[in-house]
């Protein structure tokens, strides 16, 4: 059975990893987000009650 020889795919997965790995990813990384976190400070909204016409 041919699925069974493990040597040109285990091949190809190695070379595909050692690329993502040392070329695709560092350039991947360096790329800076359009909108970066930022700190905010959690506040608390100011409510008031309705007044009804009917009640």
């Amino acid at each position: 059975m041919p699925q069974l020889n493990p040597a040109p795919w285990f091949f190809i997965m190695l070379t595909s990893w050692l690329t993502f790995s040392f070329i695709l990813q560092p350039k991947i990384l360096q790329f800076t987000s359009t909108n970066p976190p930022s700190d905010k400070s959690l506040s608390t909204m100011k409510t008031s009650s309705w007044n009804w016409p009917w009640t």
